[in-house]
């Protein structure tokens, strides 16, 4: 009798062993019954597989439990010989032996109805799509390579608040909490905390939640995200930029190395991947990206306004690669990012585009080491110095030049995944107006 302690092999196994007994364990994906056979698709967290069933091979009792219980997501234990088979959807299949129904899945909700709103509402039963399951195992080879980075260049992983006193992006996208009798705010960014801990590691990374509260329902937006963030001691606006591309060449790298069956399953394109690793990227100033803009699409940016998602995608549109702009106006920019010595109106951030319309991944600055300069960019924008001593106190004992960037993991999924919404890069999305499950 099948049992949980028997030996199973994943399901990615089953070609390597034609010819032979074999158990695997997992749900049923798809199951089609007629009068004297079943044939049931069986999925694990590494790939599906036919399992085929003869009434003859079962007594009439259990027979009648396979007709009955082994529906779409009941979770099941098999034993049988492997066959190749052409017409079953990997080439090969298993003539089942021994089958146990674990866990019963009557009338599994998800059918026919794949329409947005549903297929959220159900998120939880949605993540077991062979879409979900792809887009997280690539995913999780994106967290990794982020790590493996990072690590490999001596950098420290560090964490900092979730509940924060400041704002650091905007005041307008901060989501209160009551935090005993005081008022705080969810961390936009690591950032103001980073900038402490770089006088102590140098070098240093997190991978972890941020919070916006957009009133945004755009499919590049959530209101929680991941956070890859990193900060360095001595490292400046060219360092910076060689560091960001450097980065993603390495994340879009190995998911190409890790997932190709993956990117397979979600109708991924990866010819258009490639060039990613292959050539360098493209650098402009925001000033070039307005004359491109008016020159190749007629397209007129005043002087001073960020570039909007249409501008953004006509510019992306004309290079296979991400285009990093660079010196945008100061007045559009965080009160952090560094004056240019040359050009006391532009700042020595960038934002990295990448390609296909996915808009934004990657912002970052060199940082302002210049006190009086912090404590006026903070009155301008509304703020009270005061609010941020601790911060400023890094610009008073021995501060350095420095530099760091923040990018958004869902951001790079959806663009790696070739998806339509960010929503689907991840597990359990949170926007403005969904918030369950």
């Amino acid at each position: 009798m099948l049992s949980m302690k028997d030996s199973f092999i994943k399901i990615k196994e089953v070609p390597t062993k034609v010819g032979q007994e074999v158990k695997i364990r997992g749900w049923i994906y798809r199951e089609r019954k007629t009068k004297n056979y079943a044939f049931i698709v069986v999925r694990d967290s590494s790939g599906i597989v036919q399992c085929v069933l003869d009434k003859s091979s079962f007594s009439q009792e259990k027979w009648e439990e396979i007709k009955k219980d082994a529906d779409v997501e009941a979770s099941v234990l098999v034993k049988g010989n492997v066959i190749k088979q052409e017409k079953a959807p990997t080439g090969f299949e298993i003539q089942v032996s021994e089958i146990k129904i674990v866990g019963k899945s009557p009338m599994f909700p998800i059918t026919k109805d794949l329409s947005r709103d549903f297929i959220d509402d159900v998120r939880h039963l949605w993540i077991r799509s062979r879409k979900m399951t792809s887009v997280l195992k690539v995913r999780s080879t994106v967290f990794q390579a982020i790590r493996e980075y990072f690590l490999s260049e001596g950098f420290y992983e560090t964490q900092s608040p979730i509940i924060q006193a400041t704002q650091c992006e905007g005041g307008s996208t901060l989501f209160e909490v009551k935090y005993f009798d005081k008022k705080m705010y969810l961390a936009q960014t690591w950032q103001l905390h980073a900038e402490a801990v770089i006088f102590a590691l140098e070098k240093i990374f997190c991978i972890a939640p941020s919070f916006r509260a957009e009133r945004s329902k755009t499919s590049r937006h959530l209101a929680e995200y991941w956070h890859a963030e990193m900060e360095a001691a001595w490292e400046d606006f060219e360092d910076l930029q060689n560091r960001a591309e450097a980065l993603v060449k390495h994340v879009v790298k190995r998911v190409l190395e890790k997932n190709k069956e993956d990117l397979e399953v979600l109708g991924r394109d990866i010819s258009k991947l490639k060039p990613v690793i292959e050539k360098p990227f493209v650098r402009m100033t925001y000033d070039d990206a307005l004359k491109i803009l008016k020159d190749k699409f007629n397209f007129e940016v005043p002087w001073g306004k960020d570039l909007r998602t249409i501008e953004e995608e006509k510019l992306v549109s004309l290079y296979d690669v991400p285009i990093i702009v660079t010196h945008y106006p100061k007045e559009i920019k965080a009160f952090y990012m560094k004056e240019d010595p040359k050009n006391p109106k532009v700042v020595l951030g960038f934002d990295l585009l990448a390609p296909e319309g996915n808009g934004e991944l990657i912002g970052a600055s060199e940082r302002e080491t210049d006190l009086e300069k912090l404590k006026q960019r903070l009155i301008e924008q509304g703020e009270d110095p005061d609010q941020y001593g601790f911060y400023l106190d890094t610009r008073k004992y021995g501060s350095v030049p420095h530099s760091g960037f923040g990018m958004g993991v869902e951001r790079i999924v959806k663009w790696l995944c070739g998806l339509d919404h960010i929503k689907d890069a991840i597990a359990f999305p949170r926007t403005m107006v969904r918030y369950y499950p």
